[in-house]
């Protein structure tokens, strides 16, 4: 093989994966190819990186180097910083082109990918970044957002290269977690993240476990095994929102051919799964116009009325299921041990944090960030945001939690099996024990007293929307966010509605 020939590198970042792979196929027509992971130690130090999400990597690069292994190529495996790691190739191959997937993930990568770009740049490197599930990169408006999205989604599935010429390059060992500085977080529970095991969940979700999602995915209790449990899935790329979406179009045409009496549930859950695949993309097409919502507020005005009061003692008690209030808790606790827990009850827990402890969703969504094995920093923050009350064009929506106990886990028996101590309390009590107190068995009282935290701080976040100025700031968000079918004029029509604009949405969690 010439020195000088190109050697294309595709460079696999979250979409770890040999189907449906557009750069592998179209870079292996481009003449020998080098499949590279670089695993980057500065990225897993930052402060929403964790135990649970290493070790779902390490088992999807596994999974990867058993997939390019059935095309003859060998996954190759660095260790250390990308500009380095890319340097040293060209050392050693001269002519480089980089082939990947435009990658919208947190603030990290988005600075390493700029710096990356300036590199190749300075260099001559052709690197070539082609468009990830729907999210447009440099995006003009979001009119029409979403019907360009189900194009997108109707095309066909990229096949597996027919043939494919490898280049040899030794790979570095992996390190463990603990050489890392990753510390154990205590899950005990983690679901393998193997292609195998992700078509497995696929198919049994859309076989069985997925006829009452559109019913039962709001309840812990159900959740467990009602929601689809693809996210990780989805979040490293292991497999394609698309090839998802096709699985659900064959699934509705499946039901044509049974007996009327066997389709029940299945209709309404395939559409509302269906829907939910779309916003996952349409909250990382926020993240992608706006990396700034990862660490500051997306209304400017909401600027400084939580930072002052950050409560230390109220936070630990929140991050270790210690609030009082047993739905919280629970969830937290299942949380810490599985990395899942369903969006309803992540709203729930985002929601208590920023209204009732008032906290900066800034530290609490770091907290959860690093207990979400499924971790999807677009999806993450515009949601956190949302549940926090600063975007500025979401309705106010503060949980009740022991409201959300009675609704979602009337019996208890969610709230029981994560919190023993509760075990002997009567079920009228299970969602307000304090007052049982000779229940308790140990169990804390309430850190706050839960309608006068929710009113106080609904009272504060309304009087910053009355402020001079928030809905004119607020339009312009609107109009560089929001979903819609036509332009925000003609959405809104001659009154501005913006305090109507409802974008709560539960996602495929």
């Amino acid at each position: 093989m010439e020195k000088n020939q190109i050697k294309n590198v595709v460079w696999f970042k979250r979409d770890l994966r040999s189907h449906d792979n557009l750069v592998l196929l179209n870079a292996s027509k481009n003449g020998p190819i080098l499949p590279l992971y670089i695993l980057e130690p500065e990225l897993w130090s930052q402060g929403d990186m964790s135990y649970r999400q290493y070790t779902f990597l390490m088992n999807s690069l596994g999974s990867l180097e058993k997939q390019l292994s059935s095309l003859n190529l060998d996954l190759v495996i660095k260790l250390g910083n990308a500009i380095d790691v890319f340097d040293s190739l060209k050392q050693k191959h001269i002519s480089l082109e980089i082939w990947s997937y435009q990658e919208t993930w947190n603030n990290w990568t988005f600075r390493r990918d700029l710096a990356v770009k300036k590199w190749a740049n300075r260099n001559n490197i052709n690197w070539r970044e082609y468009p990830r599930n729907g999210v447009v990169r440099g995006l003009k408006t979001r009119d029409f957002w979403a019907s360009q999205w189900y194009k997108e989604m109707k095309k066909p599935l990229v096949e597996l290269p027919k043939s494919a010429v490898g280049i040899y390059e030794s790979s570095d060992q992996l390190p463990s977690a603990k050489a890392l500085g990753i510390e154990y977080d205590g899950i005990y529970e983690i679901q393998n993240g193997s292609r195998i095991e992700a078509e497995k969940i696929l198919n049994d979700f859309l076989s069985v476990r997925g006829r009452n999602y559109n019913k039962e995915m709001s309840s812990p209790v159900t959740a467990f095994n009602s929601c689809s449990r693809l996210s990780p899935y989805l979040a490293f790329g292991v497999i394609s929102i698309r090839e998802v979406y096709k699985a659900i179009e064959r699934k509705k045409m499946s039901l044509n051919e049974i007996e009327p009496s066997s389709r029940s549930g299945w209709g309404r859950s395939l559409k509302s799964y269906a829907s939910r695949l779309r916003w996952h993309c349409h909250f990382i097409q926020k993240l992608e116009d706006e990396p700034r919502i990862e660490t500051e507020n997306l209304h400017p005005s909401f600027d400084g009325i939580r930072e002052p009061f950050f409560d230390l003692t109220l936070f630990e008690a929140w991050k270790s299921g210690n609030t009082g209030y047993p739905m919280v808790d629970a969830c937290m606790k299942a949380l810490i041990a599985t990395g899942w827990i369903n969006f309803r009850m992540r709203a729930m827990l985002t929601s208590f944090a920023s209204y009732h402890l008032w906290l900066h969703w800034r530290e609490t969504s770091l907290w959860l960030a690093r207990l979400f094995t499924d971790y999807e920093p677009g999806i993450h923050y515009s949601q956190i945001q949302m549940q926090s009350g600063t975007t500025g064009i979401n309705s106010v929506r503060i949980y009740n939690p022991i409201k959300q106990g009675f609704d979602h886990d009337p019996n208890g028996e969610f709230v029981k099996s994560w919190l023993p101590s509760l075990g002997t309390m009567p079920t009228e009590y299970i969602h307000t024990p304090w007052e049982l107190p000779e229940k308790l068995n140990g169990y804390p009282h309430p850190v706050v007293e839960e309608r006068h935290a929710r009113e106080l701080a609904a009272k504060k976040i309304y009087e910053v929307r009355k402020t001079l100025g928030f809905r004119y700031k607020a339009r312009n968000i609107y109009e560089k966010h929001g979903s819609r079918k036509r332009s925000p004029q003609n959405t809104l029509g001659k009154r501005d509605k913006m305090s109507s604009v409802i974008l709560q949405k539960e996602l495929p969690l």
